[in-house]
């Protein structure tokens, strides 16, 4: 385990310029070459490829990894979030920053702008991926695939983004960190925590450098291998608990919790201003963008699509960083009542990563959000498509509840986190060897330990800035200056 190390540097090395909004284009990963290829027609050689990646450390050395120190023109990062809010939904701005203002976990969990600016503002190995842009801890779990078995996985893309892969391992590593302190665990604890979470990034990418193409692309990490890391009866039991859970919630178990019968008509419950129902204009764009959604989906898909009927819709406020954007819940029905499906209507919004990277390759940011789950999960939501709604805003849609489940972080002893981070950082390492050069980026992180204890170091040191920052926002909120709600 290294020792903390607190970033006095200027975040800068090796006479390198940050890659943030500023930097100059010859500085950024490049986008219009396949870095696979040599010369045309000619794919480069696995040795070629780490070879690549080793040649990123004189760009980047790991060890440089390991420093953070705010620049002295750092964005407020209450500034940052307001910025965000501004085409939101006003009256739901204060539940969003309600929830943040809770605990330094939850500020961080909605403030990835905040750490997209931050990472951006340093020396970077491009070493593209396609990026989840927001791998906090909560942002992996349980879903169900198209053949209704149980996975682990990446399970929020909003913010999905081609960019230097260790923007999503430093934003896991300082997640666990925060979360390890949170749970109340000594600080060497929560630097082991953040340091297994990237250790097992680092070496399951060094396994998967080693596999075929095929083999990489249909890895994926079933629900039963979680149980044999239960270390007691107990742990497993708990295991075995939290996947029973998720089996069962699906959209017949959302029908029976989130409807009921009026007058005769099934409704979506209301419960303001969590669940509310669907204005007269709001349900006349979504029965009208339904077919717009439908064309995004394969041919066979669109005919188990057409088997259901529009039932009934209602806005409903989802997650942390996303509350005030649109977002809407549609109940169908299929062969009769008692055979529900529940989709998901998301206002797609620009990525908190785009303003600081070359141009990707969609312009509509439903289709970034689509194309990057796809990308990046071992298996994908059947139902997934996007459209374009009123105004140009753009949308996606998926089920609402398809068997999804998420792990309890906050009740986690120092040994269950290790545990966990050590799943999620080989989840984010299988996700990242499907779109990126999987050879190059093991080439880089190479055999030994120097990146793991790098952004551990990092790790602590954000941690310590995200507690700022959440003391920043609550200091807001105290003085009037923005409203919240918390609780809600």
């Amino acid at each position: 385990m290294a020792t903390r190390a607190r970033g006095r540097g200027s975040g800068r090395h090796d006479g390198q310029p940050g890659h943030g909004r500023h930097t100059t284009a010859t500085a950024r990963p490049a986008r219009t070459r396949n870095p696979l290829v040599t010369a045309p027609g000619t794919l480069a050689t696995p040795a070629d490829r780490a070879l690549r990646g080793k040649a990123a450390r004189t760009r980047v050395p790991r060890s440089a990894h390991a420093s953070w120190l705010p620049s002295v023109d750092r964005p407020d990062p209450v500034a940052v979030l307001e910025r965000q809010g501004r085409d939101r939904l006003p009256e739901l701005l204060p539940i969003r920053y309600g929830r943040m203002a809770a605990s330094p976990f939850a500020f961080l969990r909605g403030a990835a702008a905040v750490m997209a600016a931050d990472l951006a503002a340093a020396p970077h190995t491009g070493l593209t991926v396609q990026l989840c842009g927001d791998a906090h801890l909560l942002n992996f779990g349980l879903y169900a695939s198209p053949e209704r078995a149980l996975l682990f996985d990446l399970n929020d893309f909003d913010e999905t983004y081609p960019g230097p892969f260790e923007w999503d391992v430093k934003r896991l590593a300082v997640s666990v960190a925060v979360a390890a302190r949170e749970n109340g665990h000594p600080e060497a604890k929560a630097g082991r925590a953040a340091q297994e979470a990237v250790t097992a990034y680092r070496t399951a990418i060094r396994r998967l450098a080693r596999l075929g193409e095929l083999d990489v692309w249909y890895t994926r990490i079933d629900a039963e291998q979680l149980l044999p890391l239960a270390r007691s009866t107990r742990h497993r039991r708990r295991a075995e608990s939290s996947l029973g859970r998720a089996r069962r919630r699906t959209s017949l178990q959302a029908y029976g919790k989130l409807t009921e019968v009026v007058d005769g008509r099934r409704r979506i419950i209301e419960d303001p201003p969590l669940i509310e129902p669907a204005g007269t204009s709001d349900m006349a764009f979504l029965r009208k963008i339904f077919s717009d959604y439908r064309s995004t989906l394969s041919e066979e898909r669109r005919l188990l699509l057409d088997r259901y009927r529009f039932v009934d819709a209602a806005r409903k406020v989802v997650g942390v960083g996303s509350v005030g954007l649109r977002c809407f819940i549609v109940l169908l029905a299929g062969r009769d009542a008692d055979d529900p499906l529940f989709l998901q209507i998301k206002e797609a919004r620009q990525s908190v990563l785009e303003e600081h990277l070359p141009s990707g390759p969609y312009v509509h940011h439903g289709h970034r959000v689509v194309a990057g789950q796809r990308l990046l999960q071992a298996a994908s939501d059947i139902f997934l498509g996007w459209m374009t709604g009123p105004q140009g805003r753009a949308f996606y849609w998926r089920q609402l509840r398809d068997m999804k489940g998420s792990a309890d972080v906050a009740g986690m002893s120092p040994a269950d986190l290790v545990s966990y981070a050590r799943l999620c950082g080989t989840a984010l390492a299988r996700a990242h060897a499907r779109s990126g050069d999987r050879i190059a980026i093991a080439g880089y992180l190479g055999n030994a330990d120097t990146f793991d204890r790098a952004v551990t170091a990092f790790a602590l040191s954000y941690a310590d800035q995200t507690v700022t920052d959440h003391a920043t926002l609550g200091a807001a909120v105290a003085a009037g200056l923005i409203s919240a709600a918390p609780g809600v």
